[in-house]
């Protein structure tokens, strides 16, 4: 009996993929371990094993299909010396319908419908317009155009009067659309940009699964977890010299450390110094993480990614940089695993190498904090009474109030501070 081989969950977060390439064809023998196909999620490319040995009989979904939902049938397979069928069995063909309309590419939004007009009257109105007299309310057959031929335009919209705005009463809908916002009192969706402006002035990009996922993920964010920032200044010349140091005695090839090396380095020991950072939340209770899994932001060209240097209370300096590079190339080129940049308790985000001062960052849950790291720049210090140069680095936490007060996140930066003023502090 055929066995349907569905989408795999390639992560915990996972609900979609695009199947990037089949490995095999159909006919083709194949045992457990083999990989069948790689899919691609937002954030990484993986391969897919087989779970079962057989021989593939039909591939439901081609490669190059996008939002192939996980549990999705993909592809059957065939018992030793079981005979493929010419066609797909009737219930197997129904299947891959629902697949094909599941997964087919989405068509650009169309311009939302105007408002009911009565029966056996036709308005005559540009579709602009009744796309923005739908977002205002405003009922378009009450509205005297000043077009060509009476047509109502964009501006006879725009000035009319809120009175002619019809109190409407909307018919409750059976399930909430996939692209709706947050379910969440007082916010409301977005108006489409399109609606202002022409559509010769622009060009439009689609998103792409990962555009998708940030978007999907930080909006969230930002909408459900209250965020407050903290922000200190902290003085690096010794940092400064003491990498300076290490790199010309490093062999060649050994490694180079970053100053953002020293930064990851610092911040995990100042998670185990205040344990109450190096925590997430659940509905239930705060999960205190026993080790800092420091996640570092990495800056792609199709979106953003947070590696995860874990345990890295444990590592050295040049253990953190040579394996942050790693993760970085790997990241680029999307080969991360899901475990390799999903969780963790902490993350880092540094724009410094861009000349940026100061910045706040968005959290990503599950982290409970994430640390914004500007440039290193000359200002003028008081100290003893007198006035001097010095290399000052600008930091902010953002912090979610649920799991971290004031004082904690006070107290975290100022281990922080002192392991960063003073790197020697980190071999105590």
């Amino acid at each position: 009996m055929a066995i349907t081989i569905l989408m795999p969950a390639l992560s915990p977060t996972m609900e979609e993929g695009k199947l990037a390439k089949w490995l095999v064809k159909e006919g083709d023998a194949v045992k457990s371990g083999d990989i069948l196909a790689e899919i691609e999620t937002d954030k990484a490319t993986m391969e897919f094993e087989a779970v079962d040995e057989g021989r593939i009989g039909k591939i439901i979904v081609p490669e190059g299909t996008e939002g192939v939902k996980v549990n999705a049938p993909i592809a059957t397979l065939l018992d030793e010396g079981e005979d493929a069928a010419p066609d797909i069995p009737s219930a197997m063909a129904s299947i891959k319908d629902a697949v094909t309309a599941e997964t087919k590419k989405p068509e650009a939004p169309k311009p939302a419908a105007a408002p009911a007009e009565p029966k056996g009257e036709r308005v005559f109105a540009s579709p602009l317009a009744r796309r923005i007299a739908e977002q205002k309310g405003i009922d378009i057959a009450s509205l005297a155009g000043s077009g060509p031929r009476g047509r109502i335009v964009k501006a006879d919209v725009e000035s009319a009067k809120a009175a002619l705005a019809p109190k409407k009463v909307e018919a409750p809908s059976a399930q909430p659309s996939a692209q709706a916002a947050p379910s969440v009192a007082g916010i409301h969706p977005l108006p489409d940009a399109r609606a202002f402006f022409k559509p010769e002035d622009y060009d439009e990009i689609p998103h792409d699964s990962m555009r998708k996922a940030i978007a999907r993920r930080l909006t969230s964010s930002k909408t459900l977890i209250p965020h407050f920032y903290l922000t200190v200044d902290c003085r690096i010349d010794n940092l400064l010299s003491t990498r300076a140091r290490l790199n010309e005695a490093a062999a060649k090839g050994a490694y180079k450390l970053s100053v953002n090396d020293f930064v990851v380095k610092a911040s995990a020991l100042a998670l185990m110094r205040v344990p109450e950072v190096n925590a997430s939340w659940t509905e239930t209770a705060i999960l205190r993480h026993k080790h800092a899994d420091v996640g570092v932001a990495v800056a792609l060209d199709f979106g953003l990614i947070t590696p995860i240097v874990f345990r890295a209370e444990e590592k050295g300096l040049a253990a953190i940089s040579n394996e942050v590079k790693s993760l970085a190339e790997r990241a680029r080129a999307k080969k991360l695993k899901p475990s390799e940049f999903e969780g963790g308790g902490f993350a880092v985000s540094n724009l410094g190498m861009f000349g940026i001062k100061q910045f706040t960052g968005v959290i990503n849950p599950p982290h409970a904090a994430i640390l914004a790291v500007g440039a290193g720049e000359s200002r003028a210090v008081v100290r003893d009474g007198k006035v001097e140069a010095a290399t000052m680095m600008t930091v902010t936490l953002s912090c979610d109030h649920r799991v971290i007060d004031g004082a904690t996140g006070a107290r975290f930066l100022d281990a922080f501070k002192q392991f960063v003023e003073e790197p020697a502090a980190m071999l105590l």
